[in-house]
């Protein structure tokens, strides 16, 4: 019973959906997406910061960005 409960668990926390809201530098050249929209990594956007969806900025290639490791 404690076997089928952990694996349970662990199918059940794969399958769910990461549903957080991260923020971007909406240029053409940003590569990296954010948690906060304060964060160190943002203050040099030119451009609008905007917030996507974290599947959306995986998507569209970003990566975390190294201030927020």
């Amino acid at each position: 019973m404690k076997m089928l409960s952990l694996l349970l668990f662990f199918f059940t926390n794969i399958a769910c959906k990461e549903n957080t809201t991260v923020y971007i530098c909406n240029s053409p050249g940003a590569k990296k997406y954010h948690y906060t929209s304060s964060c160190r990594g943002l203050s040099n956007c030119t451009y609008k910061i905007i917030k996507v969806d974290i599947e959306k900025a995986k998507k569209d290639g970003k990566k975390l960005c190294g201030w927020e490791k």
